[in-house]
């Protein structure tokens, strides 16, 4: 029995919709990222490109479980030495809560050619309207 390899010709990409309004902000994370890398197909393949198109909507009204809201912080360094920023998680949801579901998705992506093609895929909205209507993306349930 041989390995299916598939060819990127192909690779039929969908469009997806993720509602994230009152789920677990990491729980979204993790159905994005198995869809933006095509690990739900049968034809999946680690080393070529098959994941989908999502949508995420709502990510201003992502919950986060037990007391990361207050007590998490987002790293990310200046170019100087020794400056380090930090953002408490609290503030990055109210001023851009879609930074903070693109740094959870970033981060279960692989950090290769083929995981910054899939984080292209990816389209974050803090309200529920988007703007890929025409694309007819399937609303995907947790």
């Amino acid at each position: 029995m041989s390995t299916y390899m598939p060819k990127a010709g192909d690779i039929q990409r969908k469009w997806y919709v993720i509602d994230a309004a009152g789920k677990p902000l990491g729980r979204v994370a993790a159905q994005a990222a198995v869809l933006l890398r095509g690990k739900h197909k049968t034809t999946f393949a680690p080393h070529a490109d098959c994941g989908d198109y999502v949508v995420v909507i709502n990510c201003r009204d992502a919950v986060f479980t037990g007391k990361k809201l207050e007590k998490k912080i987002y790293y990310h360094p200046t170019l100087y030495i020794g400056h380090m920023k930090k953002v408490a998680c609290s503030t990055m949801m109210a001023e851009k809560p879609c930074k903070a579901m693109e740094l959870a998705i970033k981060g279960m992506i692989p950090d290769t050619t083929i995981g910054r093609a899939a984080m292209t895929r990816l389209h974050l909205f803090e309200g529920a309207e988007h703007t890929h209507a025409a694309q007819k993306p399937q609303v995907w349930e947790l």
